[in-house]
């Protein structure tokens, strides 16, 4: 994990601006930044700078090849609202107060979910659905258990650790993905800050790791994809329950999130079950609301032979 001392004094008051300016945006009226900045921010990604636009094209295409080309155009449009959402929502978290997440973000289900969940470290899998940011604030209802955000170390060390201080909360603890098993391992028995981990791992992204004639494909949005399944590998070899975490927006900048066990820990599941499972679970929220997916991502970088 990136830390401060990794970084020159040019970096370091380049992360210090970055952070002092997100604070600054975020105590910004909440009319101010989604209905002024975020439409403005919107215009500029789709009609001015045309933010990756053939990617998202291609990628709705070939998702939805029943669909006719203006309704493809207009989840296109759907799209950079949410994204221009997405940063906007993502600034916001500099400076968010217990009573500022209640009002951005609710569970739907979290008595039932709570009542069924075992006292023990889960893993939560969630999509790049909706502001999934906002995904690790959940713990914020339930002190028992301590969220890690679980993360892909970025390429700018300054962006790295901007985003390590928005995820730091007194709910959540972020993790680098390489570093994960050995945190897992070390907090183990005792838990972190003498809670029950919920691992949360964003497992939509398209793993990186080398295509050969044992990699399992899943067909996922009417082609054939390949899924990080380290959510799976975990659950299987240490017995951890393991929920899907479906995102829906509600208003702007405001969501809701519900809970859906998908393993219970102790049943018995042939190899890919569980990531199969994730896989029906993403697609049913993506046909449901397309625009909310982040499309711009290149999620099918291999073809299968």
């Amino acid at each position: 994990m990136i830390k401060l001392e990794d970084l020159s004094w040019g970096q370091r008051i380049g992360l210090e601006l970055l952070w002092w300016g997100a604070k600054g945006f975020a105590i910004l009226p909440y009319w101010f930044k989604f209905y002024v900045v975020e439409p403005m921010l919107y215009f500029l990604l789709c009609h001015v700078a045309h933010y990756r636009q053939k990617v998202v094209m291609e990628n709705l295409r070939r998702s939805f090849p029943e669909k006719s080309e203006e309704e493809l155009k207009r989840i296109k449009r759907g799209f950079y609202h949410n994204l221009a959402e997405v940063f906007i929502g993502t600034f916001n978290m500099a400076h968010l107060t217990d009573q500022k997440i209640r009002r951005y973000f609710r569970l739907r289900n979290f008595k039932e979910m709570k009542a069924a969940m075992p006292d023990e470290h889960i893993i939560v899998l969630f999509a790049h659905h909706g502001l999934w940011e906002l995904g690790a604030f959940w713990t914020m209802e339930d002190p028992t258990h301590e969220s890690l955000g679980i993360y892909h170390q970025l390429r700018s060390k300054v962006v790295d650790l901007f985003y390590q201080r928005l995820r730091t909360t007194a709910y959540s603890t972020p993790v680098q993905k390489k570093e994960s098993m050995r945190f897992l391992l070390t907090h183990f028995k005792e838990g972190v800050r003498g809670r029950k981990m919920a691992m949360g791992l964003i497992a939509d992204q398209h793993p990186n790791i080398p295509v050969n004639e044992d990699t399992h494909w899943f067909r996922f949005l009417n082609q054939d994809s390949v899924f990080f399944d380290g959510g799976e590998q975990l659950a299987t070899r240490y017995h951890m329950p393991v929920y899907f975490a479906p995102m829906f927006r509600v208003g702007r900048g405001r969501y809701e999130m519900e809970f859906h066990m998908i393993y219970d820990g102790k049943e018995e599941v042939e190899k890919h079950a569980i990531t199969e499972r994730y896989v029906r679970r993403l697609e049913q929220m993506i046909v449901e609301a397309p625009e909310l997916w982040m499309w711009s991502h290149r999620r099918w970088k291999h073809k299968k032979k």
